[in-house]
């Protein structure tokens, strides 16, 4: 249980750290700091490295959170309402992610590759605002995951 709840717990810091640190810190400075015109080029290689961790952050989550409930809590009806709340929200930012990965990531590598920062301009808005939406999810999942029985 502890090596489970280990990684559990960690892999969810690595994804939710990652898009608040993305878009809290690293999205300001960008903008301050980087051309218009190298943005995307930018954003698709951070990216592209952060998403390879996320990856691994979802397979590991729904590893170790299923193992838990179905090893610890017995299955669905033993875990409480905070384990089904953070279960449905993480599956929604597991979509959403999926969305991301697959739809305006995919199109900002091909407007780098394109060279049209216009066109990757368009996809780093896209990728910022469900960034936000996911960011607000996961801040509200792990508030529930450390905290849900006790509320």
């Amino acid at each position: 249980m502890s090596l489970a709840i280990a990684l559990h717990v960690l892999s969810a810091v690595i994804w939710v750290g990652g898009m608040f640190f993305a878009y809290m810190a690293m999205r300001p400075a960008v903008v301050e700091v980087v051309e218009a015109s190298q943005r995307g080029v930018l954003w698709s290689r951070t990216l592209e490295r952060f998403f390879r961790w996320v990856w691994l952050a979802v397979a590991l989550l729904l590893v170790t959170g299923y193992w838990m409930i179905f090893s610890v809590f017995g299955g669905m009806a033993g875990a409480g309402w905070h384990i089904h709340v953070m279960q449905t929200l993480g599956l929604v930012m597991m979509l959403l992610y999926f969305h991301v990965y697959f739809a305006p990531f995919r199109r900002l590598k091909q407007a780098v590759a394109n060279k049209d920062p216009q066109a990757g301009g368009v996809q780093v808005g896209k990728i910022r605002r469900l960034v936000g939406i996911n960011l607000i999810l996961g801040l509200i999942v792990v508030a529930i995951g450390s905290g849900g029985r006790y509320l």
